[in-house]
């Protein structure tokens, strides 16, 4: 496997971290072992996150082309967007982000805090579209682009979650590299991996990387789109293409995409019960905050599998915090009493 010959543009602060989750570990029983990678730690830019680890390798390309605009697209609490906006103005950049009404939620300051409010303070031009959810690409994100190039500029397009991008699934590819670096020191490996997955990038590095050592069946994506057919299909596809560009040398399969569906409900971007459950354990018992769209729903998946005993005894698992938590502003009447 070779991601080396991809230039990468550093925008986090280097690995990730690995820590213990002791507290929900013994609230949970004691038979499994949690962890959590700190990806909403990786950055110093507007709190980081799983998409700006993926954009480490899409800018060389933005660079190198002379591009002076980064366009991209996401939900009104996208927090793909917010990444690009924090990256393009690290970088002197202009930044153009379409925003869609993905989700079916009311909240008088829905579109003014949290991730869309960040965005906005760091210059970026937000269009609030009124078009719903779908995880491929979008008129309004082509629209915007036209109009940037009309306007003079260079627009380099960035699709949602990086996901159609050629390279959207490398940076996941390094974040298995990176695990079985800290496993060294750790001095174990993790027996499953599991992470949140809706446009399927970063399961689809993930897949590709710990395939490497025969780990892509247990990297358990839990669906937070409640469109899982698609997310899969997409996931596999951008897993086969990231294979590809690495040379990792064998065929990822259907059977390599472990998609748990059981906690996407009701509707993307809407919590369950369950949901809020795991984001109020999570945090009352380690301090780490998890968000109602994505970060709570693949909570909520670890913390119910281990209850079921779906993970055997005295195993290790990986939770990969993907970011997320600006936008638990945007739920605050949900939270009103904590």
């Amino acid at each position: 496997m070779n991601l080396d010959k991809f230039p990468r543009y550093p925008l986090t602060f280097g690995p990730s971290p690995i820590t213990p989750l002791k507290r929900l570990s013994a609230y949970l029983g004691g038979d499994v072992e949690l962890y959590a990678k700190r990806e909403d730690c990786n950055s110093g830019l507007a709190f980081g996150g799983n998409k700006t680890r993926k954009m480490e390798y899409l800018i060389p390309e933005a660079i190198e082309q002379g591009c002076d605009t980064l366009v991209s697209i996401g939900g009104i609490q996208s927090n793909q967007t917010r990444q690009v906006a924090a990256v393009a103005a690290h970088l002197g950049m202009k930044c153009i982000l379409v925003q869609e009404n993905w989700v079916d939620y009311a909240d008088a300051v829905y579109d003014r805090v949290g991730n869309i409010e960040l965005s906005r303070i760091m210059g970026a031009d937000v269009r609030l579209d009124s078009a719903g959810f779908d995880i491929g690409i979008r008129a309004s994100w082509k629209s915007a682009m036209e109009e940037a190039a009309r306007d003079g500029g260079k627009p380099y397009p960035i699709p949602a979650g990086c996901s159609e991008h050629p390279y959207g699934g490398l940076g996941f590819v390094g974040f298995a590299e990176e695990v079985r670096q800290q496993e060294a020191d750790l001095g174990f490996t993790f027996d499953y991996i599991v992470v949140c997955s809706v446009t399927g990038s970063t399961q689809a590095g993930m897949v590709v990387g710990f395939a490497a050592d025969g780990r892509a069946r247990r990297v358990i994506g839990i669906d937070a789109s409640a469109k899982p057919e698609k997310t899969k299909a997409q996931i596999l596809r951008i897993a086969r293409h990231t294979a590809e560009l690495v040379e990792l040398g064998q065929e990822i399969t259907e059977e390599d995409v472990v998609l748990d569906t059981r906690y996407a409900h009701p509707a993307y971007g809407l919590p369950n019960d369950g949901t809020l459950e795991a984001i109020r354990l999570c945090a009352r018992h380690e301090g780490v905050l998890t968000d109602p769209v994505y970060e709570g729903k693949s909570m909520q998946g670890m913390i119910d599998m281990v209850r079921n005993g779906e993970f055997p005894k005295g195993s290790k698992v990986l939770y990969a915090h993907l970011g997320g938590a600006p936008a638990l502003s945007a739920y605050s009447y949900i939270f009103r009493n904590g």
